[in-house]
């Protein structure tokens, strides 16, 4: 088997997907049976500078060579050879945020992500020009924003794109998006495939009395599908992803695409009646419908998968941050107490100790809002925990309760789907951090929504993998073979997964829960408003 997979690796018969996530990017090298073979990952936090949550673009190239870095040299130390050729290559990342540049490839204003809740009006306004939900973290909510700001840049703007367009973009020279990916800049024409003509125009309709020497498709990158060609790596793209040199270029390129369609893939939830639930820093859950919604729903996003299929997301920006971090201080007080505490056996332990609290949290409270949460309709968050003197306050309450309010926000989003659209679902498949524990996660999604939840052997591959997968389909597909057929038939057949289905007692009280988290949101507002 070692020598088989060296031969892969030296024939250039792998594909390698790099994701950048809010706190990590990973880059993932699979072989021709699509399974990982070696990946190397860059641990990296947001800045929050001048009101803005951003990365600097120093870091953005530094992470990136130091997860290719660090994947190559996994490759070296299994199989004993450099990596100088790959069969496809992809890229993805965070959806939405906002990065433009000028004529000459210039970023103009920092990078903004999808964490910044600071475009309310040009959300309301939009949404009401297009009947269309355009949240706060959208491109084109992030462009219009600045252009009721006045802001001074915006008559430069040559270029627009997200953070995994920008790397395809310097390292191809090409200009593009997967349609998943475009779908969270500007609303997509399903049956086109391509940017919604009708609000195209709408747009620059209602900019035109500013007098901007652009048009917006004239700055918004061109929209491909998964499977299609999306250039090549070039000789300045090479050296850029791999500072040693040994990368050769002319690799082809998979459309770039978001951390939503490829978790929908890594996760083989891109046909209709699944879906799937992100958990990280964020929280998304993604439903691949079979019809149009009844109507707008401000908390429900429209996106697509990476072949444009209708997908509704219920987004919240905050899930595991606050969690992590109340881990962070129980390993503190275990070094201060002499003990060297494994950190996965910490993480196993506690998030154990939840399926032993009361079914719902024992009364306690709890908010991980690091940052706003657009959800509940709060620009600004502050993480709280609150209990009454009657509460059942014990370190399992204390844990489940942080493991319910990490879905609470993510919730109110999947509500209106499942009991106000009345969507179906077969089954959601989760992944991410939070079910890393085996069974925890699951059972505490599962008591949320009320399905039944998987979690299959490479969950925590994640989007890396994803993307590795779309770079491998669009290299490795048969004649007319449907991504849905590729997945199906190339990657998951025989896929080990573990199931956990919803228990009535748990799921009654995760509703419980969600009384007490909707109506205590005006403690959170106070605190907000009062804890600088």
């Amino acid at each position: 088997m070692h020598n088989k997979v060296k031969d892969v690796i030296q024939n250039g018969k792998t594909s390698l997907g790099i994701e950048f996530g809010s706190t990590r990017i990973k880059a993932v090298l699979i072989g021709e049976n699509n399974e990982p073979i070696a990946s190397g990952s860059h641990n990296w936090e947001n800045s929050y500078e001048n009101n803005i949550w951003t990365y600097s673009a120093e870091e953005i190239w530094k992470g990136l060579q130091n997860s290719y870095l660090k994947m190559a040299n996994d490759v070296k130390q299994q199989y004993g050879v450099s990596l100088q050729k790959v069969g496809a290559i992809g890229f993805s990342g965070m959806m939405h945020g906002y990065m433009t540049f000028d004529a000459d490839g210039e970023l103009l204003v920092p990078f903004r992500t999808w964490r910044n809740n600071i475009t309310e009006q040009a959300s309301a306004e939009l949404t009401e020009l297009f009947n269309y939900n355009i949240p706060q973290r959208w491109s084109i909510a992030h462009l219009y924003q600045a252009i009721l700001n006045q802001e001074e840049h915006i008559g430069n703007i040559s270029f627009q794109t997200t953070i995994a367009g920008y790397i395809h973009w310097k390292l191809t020279g090409k200009k593009v998006l997967g349609v998943g990916e475009a779908s969270g800049v500007f609303p997509i024409d399903l049956n086109t495939k391509k940017y919604n003509q009708t609000m195209l125009t709408q747009f620059n309709d209602l900019i035109a009395p500013k007098n901007l020497p652009w048009k917006l498709e004239d700055i918004l990158p061109e929209v491909l599908v998964a499977g299609e060609n999306a250039g090549v790596l070039t000789e300045d793209g090479a050296k850029l992803l791999d500072v040693t040199g040994e990368l050769q270029a002319g690799i082809p390129l998979c459309p770039p695409e978001g951390d939503a369609g490829t978790g929908m893939v890594a996760t083989n939830s891109v046909a209709k009646r699944t879906g799937n639930v992100s958990a990280g820093t964020s929280a998304f859950a993604m439903v691949v419908l079979e019809k149009d919604l009844s109507k707008v729903h401000p908390e429900i996003d429209l996106v697509t998968t990476p072949t444009g299929n209708l997908v509704a997301m219920a987004h919240s920006n905050n899930c595991s941050s606050d969690l992590n971090a109340w881990i962070g201080l129980f390993e503190e007080f275990a070094k201060s107490m002499g003990m060297d505490v494994d950190p996965d056996k910490l993480y196993g332990t506690l998030f154990n100790m939840a399926l032993q609290g009361d079914s719902d949290g024992g009364g306690l409270l709890s908010y991980g809002y690091l940052s706003g949460e657009h959800m509940t309709h709060f620009e600004e968050g502050r993480p709280l925990f609150v209990r009454s003197s009657g509460s059942n306050f014990n370190l399992a309450n204390f844990m489940r309760v942080h493991l319910f309010t990490a879905f609470g926000a993510m919730k109110l989003g999947m509500d209106i789907l499942l009991k106000e659209e009345n969507v179906k679902l077969d089954e959601i498949l989760g992944h991410g951090g939070i079910f890393k524990t085996e069974g925890v996660g699951q059972s505490i999604l599962s008591a949320a929504l009320n399905v039944p939840v998987s979690v299959m052997e490479t969950a925590g591959e994640g989007g890396a993998w994803g993307i590795a997968l779309l770079a491998s389909y669009m290299v490795n597909k048969g004649d007319n073979q449907t991504l849905e057929e590729y997945l199906n038939n190339r990657v998951f057949a025989g896929q080990n997964s573990v199931t956990v289905s919803p228990d009535p007692k748990d799921v009654a009280g995760f509703e419980q829960f969600m009384e007490r988290y909707t109506k205590g949101l005006a403690i959170e507002r106070a605190a907000v408003d009062n804890l600088n």
